[in-house]
């Protein structure tokens, strides 16, 4: 499974959301990462519907959104019309998973999970054969710039290992704290997915630091 670089707009300048996804894109990521908060299940407020459609017309590359949100499936509809292509939500929030995730699949888009930190992965094992990818937060969810925490290595690598064990293709994504100190370890942990924030879009480089994770990934997806 190839790695993808998925910039996280959450850290980008808001008044130029439009200039920062453009610049993703040209620099060689893979995802355009949209996290969306209601101010319920995480205290933060983000983006609508709305934005989700303008970027739809402002990039070429698929939408990851991820819904940190409390009833998820008054959410999803919507986040598919604005054109959603990966959509996630927390397995927190949902007390119907399978109904979620087939309004999602039924669309004809990809369908996943978000678990916290304190969520442990096997409350994933009855719903795993229907995603298509599976996010490990790796900070408590509902701000951008925080320090990732060192016990979702061993998160990720247990999922890894019950993928592969259930012969299933999911990918796995990682976000929060995520930048070019510690993206090495989490592809070699089994991360597909390095969704990073703060560590491109608040550097002096952006360009430059998506080139370097793309080279990263290059150099593990030809080991």
């Amino acid at each position: 499974m190839s790695i993808r670089i998925a910039p996280s707009i959450l850290s980008s300048d808001f008044a130029r959301v439009g200039d920062s996804v453009r610049l993703a894109e040209e620099a060689g990521a893979d995802l355009i990462h949209v996290d969306i908060m209601d101010g319920h299940f995480v205290p933060n407020l983000t983006f609508g519907p709305g934005l989700v459609a303008s970027l739809k017309k402002t990039t070429r590359l698929p939408l990851d959104v991820h819904l940190m949100v409390e009833q998820p499936r008054s959410f999803i509809p919507p986040f598919l019309e604005a054109g959603a292509d990966w959509l996630s939500f927390h397995i927190e929030a949902s007390a119907h998973l399978d109904k979620d995730i087939s309004l999602i699949k039924e669309a004809g888009r990809k369908a996943g999970l978000a678990l916290n930190p304190a969520t442990p992965i096997h409350l994933l094992n009855e719903i795993l054969p229907k995603l298509d990818h599976v996010m490990v937060m790796s900070v408590n969810p509902g701000w951008g710039g925080q320090k990732f925490i060192e016990s979702s290595h061993g998160k990720i690598s247990g999922l890894r290992r019950l993928i592969r064990e259930a012969h299933l293709e999911i990918a796995i994504e990682v976000d929060g704290g995520v930048g070019l100190d510690n993206m090495e370890s989490l592809i070699l942990d089994g991360a597909d997915v390095i969704i990073a924030g703060a560590a491109i879009f608040q550097s002096p480089d952006p360009r430059g630091v998506i080139a370097r994770m793309r080279n990263i990934a290059r150099k593990h997806e030809s080991a």
